[in-house]
């Protein structure tokens, strides 16, 4: 498969056939416990049939009709979409990276129009990741994305450490055109963000004269048990990103705007040939139907605590750690333990996890796993923390 598909990714020789709700199988019929969920995308599970619905009739009506023209769909998922986050505007994308490329470029011309060419410094938090576009690596505040190989990257950043009020002082100046801010810094080891920091260096941000962003691509629609991670923090962005979820599965970003923020792009700033695509929003209006019920969510938050209260009551020497929000997990592992080799191992019993960063196993479930799925996973987990903790 490697000689016909560039493997940048180090995939698993593993090939997937179908799934339902969070189980899949291969083409050799073999059944998986899918506690990843496409790294967050398939929010709702494989084969939701609401979902399936709504993608098999858009597709009868009209897939793609370009950005020359507005799309019913599209307007009513934008509507509805503005109305559950509280934000003014959006500008539709197909990606992560993407959503962000937008905020960057959006903070760059806020800056130039509020303080000239010298503010264009974006902060950014160390551990953070925010993409794989030559200035969303330069924004992600790891170093081991920045090889010299892609070199030079782009100007204009910074880091610095989350939850060090230390560290905001003389972090902010006329210089600085944004702050940029994960919610939880999924890829560098599910690492929390604390609600008095992060609002905290909202203030020192905006009191310097900069705009507030939040990076929600993986936190964002319900991921972390609220609709938005930013909405807990209480830090009030004034432009948040969103994808992954979004759409349960069909590629799409989204850059929304409000305050400050609201009225900088104009035609021409940022555009894209698929954003909006009229597929992509029907799939965005189921999800959003149906992540943005309160019950909904709190099912979410059960589903978590309890997933996370019953890998801490094994009581595994391995497991230094269990953290998280709603289904955004992770379990941190003892140095001597590689969670790669977990990975593997849980992958070879039935169970599809991830890792982050350097002692972390992860988990994104769909947000509708079912307790009988859970319990699967677990007991898959379990099994496997037990045979590295001899």
């Amino acid at each position: 498969m490697e000689k016909k598909i560039v493997n940048n990714y180090g995939s698993f020789d593993i090939v997937m056939a179908k799934g339902k709700g969070s189980t899949m199988w291969d083409v050799n019929g073999k059944k998986y416990i899918d506690f990843i969920a496409g790294i967050g995308v398939n929010c709702l599970g494989h084969n939701y049939k609401p979902l399936v619905k709504a993608v098999a009739s858009q597709a009868k009506r009209e897939i793609h009709i370009s950005n020359y023209y507005f799309s019913d769909i599209g307007l009513d998922f934008a509507e509805n979409l503005l109305m559950v986050t509280g934000f003014e505007r959006g500008y539709f994308g197909n990606s992560g990276a993407e959503a962000n490329e937008a905020a960057i470029k959006l903070a760059r011309k806020y800056g130039q129009l509020n303080g000239g060419a010298k503010r264009k410094t974006i902060v950014t938090l160390e551990s953070s990741f925010h993409g794989r576009t030559l200035a969303t690596l330069t924004a992600t505040g790891q170093d081991k994305f920045h090889p010299d190989s892609f070199a030079p990257y782009p100007e204009g950043f910074k880091t610095i450490k989350a939850n060090d009020f230390d560290a905001l002082k003389g972090a902010f100046d006329d210089t600085t055109a944004a702050l940029f801010i994960e919610c939880i810094q999924g890829e560098g080891g599910v690492n929390l963000i604390s609600p008095e920091w992060a609002q905290a260096a909202a203030k020192a941000a905006r009191e310097a004269g900069a705009i507030v962003m939040a990076d929600e691509v993986q936190t964002g629609i319900g991921r972390t048990g609220t609709f938005l991670a930013s909405d807990a923090l209480g830090f009030e962005p004034e432009v948040v990103t969103l994808a992954k979820g979004i759409a349960g599965g069909v590629p799409m970003g989204a850059c929304l705007f409000r305050g400050k923020a609201a009225d900088v792009f104009v035609a021409g700033d940022h555009q894209s040939t698929f954003a909006g695509n009229p597929l992509a929003c029907a799939a965005g209006l189921v999800v959003l139907d149906t992540v943005s019920d309160k019950a909904f969510l709190d099912r979410v938050n059960y589903a978590g605590d309890y997933i996370r209260g019953q890998i801490s009551s094994w009581n595994l020497p391995i497991v230094k750690d269990v953290r998280g929000k709603g289904l955004m997990i992770g379990t941190q592992i003892v140095p001597e333990i590689k969670p790669f080799d977990i990975e593997v191992r849980c992958l070879e019993k039935g169970l599809c996890t991830t890792t982050a960063g350097a002692d972390v196993v992860r988990f994104l479930p769909p947000l509708n796993i079912s307790d009988k799925e859970i319990e699967e996973g677990l007991k898959i987990y379990k099994s496997v923390l037990e045979e590295f903790s001899k």
